[in-house]
């Protein structure tokens, strides 16, 4: 494991360096954390011992407002982050993701906010022989977010300069395989900054006076799929069907409000339903339920470059099967193709139970 991960350092850095060749006004930062796993849910209380620690390191490209849309959100970066921690827990292992994400700052670029997502790999997923106790990570590849926030100086001494803050730390594979109780990390961290350009260019401000703007109302149709699995050990990985059909008007250039309904084909729910009835005679169920939901859902979307991000809360009207509650959330990422079409991903949830990760494809007319 520790070659494997001298490899992927050095393709980090390699790659880094070859990216740097071509470009400038970048830096990278290597942040130490440790601090403790979050009690979300009481099935992983066997699972929290020791103050689990690590490192993020990132290669970041500066904006200077080039583009009109990074004048809009204040010159944000935006680059590549590798991590490691170790749970020091037996049990779960130690994990490893790759991410990209962006840096917002505030109060004189004083405070910067990160925000990341990619994928992890955890070195002991769940095995019902020889690692059952690890109900947290159900398959070894998991989505991760990281959030960050840090008070954060450059050019201290020479290139180098200083940061430190909080952050918080995500695991899940979004029931994808189960089980899948997830692990949340708050961390305190310090890192150290290093400019790979020797000076820095001057900010552009050309939009500080720009006109008001305006769009009609647009509709979208949106497909989405996947496969997820119940809460039930080994009861199966299903693929899901969803439509969405939702109108938007964006009321800024960075905002949309979004109205819409989704149709729901769960095939896991279906089990699911079959399940309960055998399992539970008491409750009374002949497993025949319908395994569909319709629901209607309002949104909002948060348009950054060619890529979005998408925040809904939504609310089953047709709901015949009792699962995790009638309200919903989604949030995720939207990359638009042109001005029409878009793919998407994004997690859809009851609260802080995921249901799945949803791959979805749409037009926006």
């Amino acid at each position: 494991m520790k070659q494997s991960l001298t490899y992927i350092l050095c393709l980090f850095f390699s790659v880094v360096l070859s990216q740097e060749k071509q470009t400038s006004s970048s830096y990278i930062d290597v942040n130490y954390f440790t601090g403790n796993i979050a009690l979300h849910n009481n099935d992983i209380l066997h699972l929290i011992k020791g103050h689990p620690e690590g490192f993020i390191l990132g290669w970041n490209k500066k904006t200077f407002g080039h583009q009109d849309w990074e004048q809009r959100f204040n010159y944000p970066d935006y680059g590549l982050s590798f991590s490691y921690q170790d749970l020091k827990n037996d049990v779960l292992g130690n994990n490893y993701a790759i991410y990209g994400h962006y840096n917002f700052y505030f109060f004189k670029r004083n405070f910067m906010f990160r925000i990341g997502q990619g994928l992890a790999f955890t070195t002991n997923p769940y095995d019902k022989i020889n690692n059952h106790k690890n109900l947290a990570f159900g398959s070894k590849f998991m989505s991760s977010t990281y959030v960050m926030l840090n008070y954060k100086k450059e050019r201290i001494i020479d290139r180098f300069g200083l940061q430190a803050g909080l952050s918080l730390i995500h695991y899940s594979n979004a029931n994808v395989k189960a089980p899948n109780t997830s692990v949340n990390t708050i961390t305190l961290n310090v890192g150290v900054i290093y400019n790979l350009d020797e000076e820095q260019p001057e900010y552009i401000n050309t939009i500080s006076k720009e006109e008001k703007f305006t769009q009609p109302i647009k509709y979208n149709f949106v497909f989405r799929s996947g496969i997820n699995e119940s809460d039930v050990i080994d009861s199966g990985q299903f693929p899901f069907y969803i439509f969405s059909a939702y109108a938007d008007k964006r009321f800024s250039r960075k905002s949309a409000l979004q109205l819409g309904t989704d149709v729901f084909f769960s095939n896991f729910l279906k089990e699911y339903i079959k399940y309960n009835a055998v399992a539970f005679p008491e409750r009374n169920e002949d497993g025949k339920a319908d395994y569909k939901r319709v629901g209607i859902f309002i949104g909002h979307e948060l348009f950054i470059n060619k890529i979005s991000l998408v925040t809904q809360v939504g609310y089953y009207v047709y709901y015949p099967y009792d699962f995790e509650g009638r309200t919903y959330f989604r949030i995720g990422l939207k990359r638009y193709f042109g001005d029409k079409w878009f793919g998407a991903l994004t997690l859809k949830a009851h609260g802080a139970a995921a249901e799945a990760v949803e791959f979805g494809i749409g037009i926006r007319l």
